[in-house]
């Protein structure tokens, strides 16, 4: 009988984390950063049926880079969670840190599983406040780790030279116009140094959790000729609400979730 080859469990998880590292990382990024009146999602994705960027829950929304399929079941599940809690109880024990334990507890025991591969996802988890200090943004790592961000955040591609970018030049306060094309330069970025490419309206996917709405869901996509504005600096436009942007989040088979 042959001896089992023996690896030592330091270097199993070490193996794990890198394969799901090197998976993320071919994906593109998402820009997650706080604005004054809220908190704007930003990602490359030309895609109008596939979303990185979705809400959970009335002031919570989601973003993930990675495999579709993973980061869909979380959405579905963390849709599941909320609706639930929120009928159980009440809507204001739903919170953006409660979805983030539960998320990393599940990505936790995939991830120690010896039977199956681990999640190839970075999520990020972000709840808006009534005010700027009360915004929460969690960043979720395929081992489970959860990671408390202040003001900006990056997940997949290339993030760190991206988060780097945003760390030199985010400020508290900024207006909506400010922080998208920050978000966007950002994701336009060389990382090896040549010219930053051109993004277009078609190239994106932006949403925002807006405190100002009147609406008890704060969360909003931004589409067409609103971002086309936005991102040419007109200001105005971030009041517009365009109804197809404010679809309510499906748990499954196409039907909305319970208000």
């Amino acid at each position: 009988m042959s001896t089992p080859f023996y690896v030592s469990p330091q270097q199993a998880m070490a193996d794990r984390a890198e394969y799901a590292r090197k998976g993320i990382a071919r994906g593109r990024s998402v820009v997650v950063l706080t604005y004054a009146d809220g908190i704007v999602f930003v990602a490359e994705n030309t895609s109008r049926a596939l979303h990185k960027v979705s809400e959970i829950y009335d002031k919570i929304a989601f973003a993930a880079v990675g495999r579709y399929n993973e980061f869909e079941n979380l959405r579905i599940g963390g849709v599941r969670y909320a609706d639930l809690r929120g009928y159980s109880y009440d809507r204001a024990d739903v919170t953006a840190r409660g979805l983030a334990n539960v998320y990393a507890q599940t990505l936790g025991t995939i991830f120690s599983s010896v039977g199956d591969k681990p999640y190839e996802v970075e999520l990020v988890v972000a709840e808006v406040g009534r005010t700027d200090g009360d915004d929460q943004i969690y960043r979720l790592t395929p081992d489970g780790s959860v990671v408390d961000e202040k003001n900006y955040v990056v997940v997949g591609g290339n993030a760190d030279s991206i988060g780097n970018y945003l760390g030199q030049r985010h400020r508290a306060g900024m207006a909506l116009t400010e922080a998208l094309k920050l978000a966007v330069d950002g994701l336009a970025r060389d990382p090896n140094g040549g010219s930053p490419r051109a993004l277009t309206p078609e190239q994106l996917e932006v949403a925002v959790l807006d405190r100002k709405r009147v609406q008890q869901r704060k969360f909003k996509r931004i589409l067409g000729g609103q971002l086309g504005r936005l991102l040419g600096g007109d200001a105005s436009a971030a009041e517009d609400e365009e109804p197809v942007a404010d679809e309510p989040p499906v748990a499954e088979g196409g039907a909305p979730a319970a208000e």
